[in-house]
């Protein structure tokens, strides 16, 4: 294969997209600029910027709920149920703001990084583990769970990026996790509360073996019981656990389910918090669990029905290296499969509005243009609409009105770049020899340079990676 072809496949494919002169620079040794970038933790790295810790993020969101309350007691008598629960959840302005802040962060940090493979496996990750903000009390943990669990892990082992992911604030949130007891602990038998089986479901379906993994209802629940326990500390449960900060990790004793549990055959009788973390590494390291994250990585990296070799190669690394991510990655990398010259892939709203920044060399936009793209391309950052994540197929993006909206944003872009760009020579420059001639013509026969533009974004070459 061609260099400048390889370059274009290691930039567009694996990258978030060319910016000009990057296809030049990275022509030398593709394959080698991106086995670099797995290692480095700086090519993760996201500096904080203001803002939030899980701290502040904790603090933030346990002074909205005190105000919500202070709001609501007055008005109990005169509202239904349902209308002081809408007032209590409601978020108000502050925590939209800092979502607001996480988006723009993470978007100009794929606007500029060098290490755009890393930044897509980042996004990738991000997803697989997924943390929406559609709740108000996860909208301020959404971006702080994928700067301090997904991008610190990406150099480590899945199993330890699990258990991360599991401890986290905001999935113990957004799973409902935090508050869940066993119903033969001490806490359990003087409360009306339970068992909570949200997280533990959702880590055998989603995050390990799958949905055809061979785990059953049983098996859910005695996970779930193993996990009671694992919450946050908060305005009360910091008072069972001295010395935590809000937004802490603590395993309260008092909330967990004693007894021996069995998971998938398999018999847990450790005590306390070890026994769900036993359970978690022996999750990250089963059979299907590793058949499942190569099917997901190489659906996102080759195409929607990946080659079942190129499943079992990923599978293989992740068995043989014990989850080990980079040793992963660098399979990947590896696979004939993901150099095919032909795009297969066909861009996320987020990839296509990213890349496109890239396209024209951008190293700023406002937060206010950001957010407004990404709500009407139809996705925004930190908001998947499940556990599951984004969809990562075609058919979820390639709809008539999505690429009608696509058009849309493509000519106002281009309109407020005006004269100040050529079109074909950003698209030779991104694209490289994965630019047809037909493309060339369109663009070369515009009627206007924002036009031009508009075509060249437009493009099939362009829309696909």
């Amino acid at each position: 294969m061609p260099q400048t072809l390889a370059a274009s496949i290691a930039v567009n494919r694996f990258g978030l997209g060319a910016r000009p002169g990057e296809l030049d620079a990275e022509t030398t040794d593709p394959k080698d600029w991106l086995a670099q970038q797995l290692t480095r933790t700086s090519s993760f790295t996201l500096p904080p910027g203001g803002l939030p810790t899980t701290r502040s993020a904790a603090e933030a969101l346990g002074g909205y709920l005190e105000d919500q309350k202070k709001k609501t007691a007055g008005k109990a008598g005169e509202m239904s149920p349902k209308a002081q629960e809408e007032a209590i959840l409601k978020p108000r302005q502050q925590l939209r703001e800092i979502l607001f802040a996480e988006i723009e962060a993470r978007t100009l940090r794929g606007l500029t990084t060098e290490a755009s493979f890393a930044e897509r496996l980042v996004l990738f990750w991000s997803n697989h583990f997924t943390v929406s903000a559609n709740k108000a009390v996860t909208i301020p943990f959404a971006g702080v769970f994928e700067r301090e669990v997904i991008r610190p892990g990406m150099t480590g082992t899945f199993a330890d990026l699990l258990i991360a992911s599991t401890r986290h604030p905001g999935m113990l949130l957004y799973l409902d996790q935090a508050q869940s007891m066993g119903p033969n602990s001490k806490a359990g038998k003087r409360r009306d509360k339970g068992l909570n089986e949200n997280l533990a479901r959702e880590i055998l379906e989603l995050q390990t073996v799958g949905a055809h993994g061979g785990y059953t209802q049983a098996d859910v629940t005695e996970f779930a019981q193993a996990l009671t326990g694992w919450s946050l500390a908060g305005a009360r449960t910091r008072l069972l656990v001295p010395g935590a900060d809000p937004g802490d990790f603590i395993f309260v004793d008092r909330f967990h389910e004693p007894g021996t549990r069995t998971v998938m055959g398999k018999r847990y009788n450790q005590a306390g918090e070890g026994q769900g973390e036993t359970i978690l590494r022996d999750l990250a390291s089963h059979p299907s669990t590793a058949q499942r994250v190569a099917t997901k990585l190489a659906r996102h990296f080759i195409s929607d029905n990946p080659p079942a070799a190129a499943v079992e190669a990923l599978a293989k690394s992740f068995r043989i290296s014990g989850g080990s991510l980079p040793a992963l990655h660098k399979t990947l990398i590896s696979l004939e499969d993901a150099w095919n010259p032909e795009g297969q892939k066909f861009k996320s709203p987020n990839e296509f509005f990213l890349s496109a920044l890239r396209f024209t060399g951008l190293s700023q936009i406002e937060r206010k243009g950001i957010i407004a793209a990404y709500g009407l391309l139809g996705q925004v950052p930190f908001q998947a609409p499940s556990p599951e994540g984004w969809p990562d197929d075609a058919d979820s993006w390639a709809g008539p009105d999505a690429v009608i909206k696509r058009v849309e944003w493509a000519q106002a872009f281009a309109d407020r770049l005006g004269s100040k760009v050529r079109p074909e020579s950003l698209a030779r420059a991104a694209l490289g020899p994965a630019l047809s001639i037909a493309t060339v013509q369109s663009i070369a026969r515009a009627e206007s340079v924002s036009q031009g533009l508009t075509l060249a974004l437009m493009s099939p070459e362009f829309q696909r990676r």
